[in-house]
């Protein structure tokens, strides 16, 4: 029964990632079902020259690729959407699988709405600026050090992600991080987050007008 009614909640979902991909790239659905049914047809020749074991297997197969290619086109649709929001980093961060540690809010922000996320994982504690390089260097420069006199002997890396010269784009960023040495064991890794949580417990105010609309946007789970 439980089964049965969450079925419908799952088909309204895919019409509403469906609807997204539509608004994203108009040929995007057409792509999704041309895929799925240029598999099925493969299938189907092969099917009648060989076996009809073939043409069965290529149902399932259709359904798969459409899946993949509705799945790939969705991410895209999704970076789409969250590109230029301030607090795009974060909605892309926090949706990253594996002992990830994000830091809910931001812990640097200037009036501009540049914004520093600070991450902790098995390379060490990865600091992430989101805004113009000539704005979030210093203040990347300024929270490294506040981090390496709590963070001693562990690896801090900064990443800028944006679109300019030497930045990570939003869509690379999580693949980004993932190539990042693994320097930490796991249990190293919860003892160097308690000890970043403690370091920052609250976000520090910028001087001059608080920037607005600085509410982070929930972000999808990217795979």
């Amino acid at each position: 029964m439980a089964k049965d009614a969450a079925a419908p909640g799952r088909l309204k979902q895919l019409r509403m990632v469906a609807q997204i991909i539509q608004q994203a790239n108009p040929k995007g659905m057409p792509i999704v079902y041309g895929s799925a049914l240029a598999t099925l047809v493969l299938f189907v020749i092969v099917g009648v020259i060989f076996s009809w074991t073939w043409i069965v297997l290529g149902v399932f197969a259709s359904v798969l690729v459409g899946m993949l290619v509705f799945s790939r086109l969705a991410q895209t649709a999704q970076y789409s959407m969250l590109h230029g929001q301030p607090g795009a980093t974060y909605a892309v961060l926090q949706g990253m699988r594996g002992n990830w540690h994000v830091e809910e809010k931001p812990v640097a922000v200037n009036r501009d709405q540049d914004l520093i996320f600070r991450v902790v994982g098995y390379p060490g504690v990865i600091l992430v600026a989101e805004g113009p390089s000539s704005r979030v260097q210093r203040m990347l420069v300024a929270e490294k050090k506040r981090v390496q006199r709590v963070a001693i002997d562990v690896p801090v890396y900064d990443v800028q992600c944006g679109d300019g010269e030497g930045q990570v784009p939003l869509a690379k960023l999580q693949r980004h991080l993932m190539k990042l040495p693994r320097n930490l064991k796991k249990g190293a890794v919860s003892e160097i987050n308690n000890r970043m949580r403690a370091l920052t417990p609250a976000m520090p105010i910028p001087k001059g007008p608080m920037p607005k609309g600085l509410r982070m946007p929930r972000g999808p789970k990217m795979r």
